[in-house]
């Protein structure tokens, strides 16, 4: 039923199909019987109107509705569930007997329905099924939080991540404003950013990418939490962050967004979608984004990088009305960055170190869906390649380089009654050359073959089994399985519980070497891969207008790489496997209460994490691992015409490393507003964050008072370093709203 359901909702997401009544008018072989079906909706008056390009399927059998709003399915005789869809309407199914040489004829009422989907069918676990089903945890942000944040950060997706509940957005690179995102307290470099399942940025996201996608072209983000190399291999040691994007609906849009903020930030994206004839659709994004440099407490070290940006990713999808589907992606994204000292000043070593970084940025993917005859087996096949090449200035040196990566991927879904397999075979390749710097280049070769099956044990009880075969060209074999179980504790509660092991193959690059770049590097010799094993329980449901999911989760990394100083005398660093093993524990807390117009959301997350110094072996907590974390968010939205909220975030205490002015953080208070009305075709927005004003700087220097480890100048980056800061921008419908 579920499949049938996917493929119908599949044809209605995409909207671009073959004109209506040209493909359902060729009858099957051996046609048994016809069933003609009239699908109508409420019009102004009370009187049915027809729905025009309303997906009808049963089985592996579809068509679309006619401007009349009909479609007719020439069927074996017997029982069929037949599903009707179509964007801006509520879907519906029936059952049907039919007998042989028989036709039947069937009235189905649509209903009318602002949201496109209740229904949320996730792609990151490969089975295609409704998020409520899945075994595996997956939290899933809609378009609603995608807008939200798109309005207070147009250029980049880290407020989207960072005010997520168990995700943490941690600059890495203060001069240069670089982030990874840690999930559940476990290093940024061990979490995978996929683009509709494809490492578009690379196998190992660098510490910009995060800064280099605006999120107008997201349709939304599916977040697996824990251990998921059963799921995508090595790269996804911490979990999983896949971006899925916008996909045209009925009616063309066109939108342009303009944004300036208080700091010298300007943003203008333009989103374009359409279909372009028959079962053909495309959309556009491009976006040019600046920063000027920021010095808030003029030091003469910038607080802020200045950027200039540009982006355009193009996306062309094809469906069939049997349920087939292509897409097509190709990007480029170009950016200069400027940070370190500013022009005239110097670092307290009386030299100037100015830094700064060019990105280009190439990238081109495809995934592709096809629905193998009669036996409800799907075969899936995607594949990507992207280049990245940088120019980084650390002061006096440049560091030239060329990141390449290429992956294909065939996998065949199976479903099976209420049961789904999966079974497929990868291949990926990593490949990076410097070109100032010797010792570090290197090409890894990874093909893998993996198998999943999720089966329904009993109406109360869902257990899903994956593991995962990789063979990497320099660290060897490695198996990783995961276990997960759903089990249905009434009508609206569910308790998972999931465990797995993965790995983590070592780069040169970690978040001490985003500051530092490869320089004053010692070329490793004999690291070990890395290899991890995660648990979680997660208990969620709701009781009226309450929602509530409340997680408890524990990971133990083994042969954890650090960054460990020579004691030479030449202030040069390298990475070594660090003798004890990094333990995390702890809890998340989401709780959802709405009434009309209200939404209140209420976040807390635990994280107590240890790990041994790489360079004197001590036990100690992992630096920049809040233990608490808290946040409250409310909104008031009239849907389509207005919304204010207010949001406050607490980050308590974390540890510090190498920092000569303090051991630990401070706690502190983060308040942000947001206001939008629209005006006709035209919503103009304001938000303003950091309304207390908290800065790093205002505790202690960001600026060091002698070089660090590997010649580094500042501390690691605790809190804010912008400040208070605010934006105002316009977005502008150009065309009809799918």
């Amino acid at each position: 039923m579920r499949a049938a359901l996917a493929s119908a909702f599949a044809c209605a997401l995409i909207g671009g199909s073959p004109t209506a009544g040209s493909a359902w008018q060729r009858p099957l072989q051996n046609p048994g019987a016809v069933v003609r079906v009239h699908v109508v909706h409420t019009g102004p008056g009370g009187d049915p109107l027809p729905v025009e390009r309303a997906a009808v399927r049963a089985g592996n059998v579809a068509r679309l509705t006619d401007a009349q709003g009909r479609a007719e399915l020439r069927l074996t005789a017997g029982e069929h569930l037949v599903t009707v869809g179509r964007i801006g309407f509520a879907p519906e199914s029936l059952t049907v007997t039919l007998a042989e040489d028989a036709d039947t004829t069937l009235q189905v009422w649509l209903a009318e329905r602002s949201t496109e989907l209740e229904a949320v069918i996730v792609t990151a676990t490969r089975s295609e099924r409704r998020v409520e089903d899945e075994p595996v945890r997956v939290e899933v942000l809609g378009p609603e939080e995608v807008v939200e944040k798109l309005l207070m950060t147009p250029g980049d997706i880290t407020m989207l991540l960072n005010e997520t509940s168990g995700l943490r957005v941690q600059t890495t690179s203060p001069s240069l404003g670089g982030a990874n995102v840690r999930v559940q307290g476990l290093r940024g470099r061990y979490t995978q950013v996929l683009s509709d399942g494809l490492p578009l940025y690379g196998g190992q996201t660098g510490s910009l990418g995060l800064l280099q996608v605006p999120p107008m072209d997201l349709g939304g983000v599916e977040i697996i939490k824990g251990v998921a190399s059963a799921l995508y291999g090595g790269s996804a040691l911490g979990g999983v962050i896949n971006l899925t994007s916008r996909r045209p609906g009925s009616r063309p849009v066109r939108e342009l967004l303009a944004n300036q903020t208080t700091l010298g930030g300007t943003d203008v994206v333009g989103f374009d979608a359409r279909t372009l004839g028959g079962d053909v659709s495309y959309t556009l994004l491009a976006g040019a984004h600046r920063q000027s440099q920021v010095d808030r407490d003029e030091d003469g070290w910038t607080d802020l990088p200045g950027y200039r940006r540009g982006v355009l990713r193009p996306r062309l999808f094809w469906t069939s009305p049997l349920g087939h589907t292509v897409a097509f992606t190709a990007g480029t994204t170009l950016e200069e960055r400027e940070g370190g000292t500013l022009p005239g000043r110097v670092t307290p070593g009386a030299v100037p170190h100015p830094e700064a970084l060019r990105t280009t940025r190439l990238d081109a993917g495809g995934t592709s869906r096809f629905l193998l005859g009669p036996s409800n087996t799907v075969l899936g096949v995607r594949g990507s390649v992207a280049l990245q090449r940088h120019r980084h200035v650390f002061g006096p040196r440049p560091e030239r380089d060329r990141h390449l990566t290429w992956f294909g991927e065939a996998a065949l879904t199976a479903n099976r009654g209420r049961d789904t397999w999966v079974v497929g075979a990868a291949i990926e390749q990593e490949s990076y050359r410097a070109e100032d710097v010797s010792g570090f280049d290197y090409r890894f070769t990874t093909p893998a073959w993996f198998g999943q099956g999720t089966l329904e044990v009993t109406p109360w009880l869902a257990l899903s089994a994956s593991a995962r075969l990789d063979h990497h060209s320099r660290y060897g074999a490695f198996v990783s399985p995961r276990i997960s179980t759903l089990l249905r504790a009434g009508p609206t509660w569910t308790v998972r519980t999931s465990v797995g092991t993965g790995y983590f193959a070592p780069t040169p690059f970690t978040e001490e070497t985003e500051v530092i770049g490869l320089t004053p590097l010692v070329p490793a010799a004999g690291l070990a891969a890395e290899r991890a094993t995660s648990a979680s329980l997660d208990l969620g449901g709701s009781a009226g207008r309450f929602e509530m999911n409340l997680t408890g989760f524990g990971s133990v990394v083994e042969e954890p790489v650090g960054l460990s100083r020579l004691d030479d005398g030449t202030g040069r660093v390298q990475l070594v496997n660090v003798a004890g093993p990094t333990r995390t524990l702890g809890g998340e807390l989401l709780l959802r209460w709405s009434h009309g117009l209200l939404h209140l959301t209420a976040t807390y997350t635990y994280v107590h994490s240890t790990e041994s110094d790489p360079t004197s072996g001590i036990r100690r907590r992992v630096p920049l691992t809040p233990e608490h974390q808290a946040g409250l968010v409310a909104v008031r939205e009239e849907e389509g015409q207005s919304r204010i909220g207010i949001e406050v975030y607490y980050t308590g205490r974390q540890e510090l490393a190498e920092n000569p002015y303090r051991t630990a953080s401070k706690p502190y208070v983060h308040i942000g507003v947001l206001a939008e009305r629209r005006f006709g075709p035209a919503r103009v927005f304001v938000n303003a964050e950091n309304l207390l004003d908290v800065r790093q700087t205002e505790f202690d220097p960001l600026v060091l008072p002698s070089r660090g480890p590997g010649g580094r100048w500042t501390t690691d980056v605790w809190a804010p370093l912008d400040g208070r800061i605010a934006n105002l921008g316009v977005r502008l419908d150009l065309g009809g709203r799918p």
